[in-house]
């Protein structure tokens, strides 16, 4: 299994990014965003259920940020907009294959300049 992550980058607070996670290897029930700040535990940022039936955020990213998944083309993206500094971290993508089997990619950094 393999989940290569990629869009990350700097952008002044007020932008956006989009960001992308390409996965191969097997199919998953359910797929997801992580991020870590420095000195902070891993947090989810989205998750995509069951090919796109349910989706939940946190609280924080609510309203800004948008889950999806293109199953055709076995990838998951994260649209941010209204980006924020404390929106700063490392982003991780995470699927769960329906052995539930986690997986994850290597992490993409965002910086979010005030």
């Amino acid at each position: 299994v393999q989940l290569v992550e990629s869009g990350g980058g700097l952008v002044q607070a007020g932008g956006s990014l989009r960001l992308s996670c390409a996965a191969s290897g097997s199919t998953f029930n359910a797929m997801g965003w992580y991020r870590q700040a420095p000195g902070k535990q891993r947090e989810l940022v989205a998750a995509i259920i069951s090919g796109g039936i349910s989706t939940n955020y946190a609280d924080s990213v609510k309203g800004r940020f948008t889950i999806s998944r293109d199953n055709a083309k076995s990838t998951m993206y994260l649209q941010m907009n209204s980006l924020k500094p404390e929106d700063t971290a490392v982003y991780y993508c995470h699927a769960r294959d329906w052995g539930y089997q986690n997986y994850w990619g290597q992490g993409t950094q965002v910086t979010v300049s005030s």
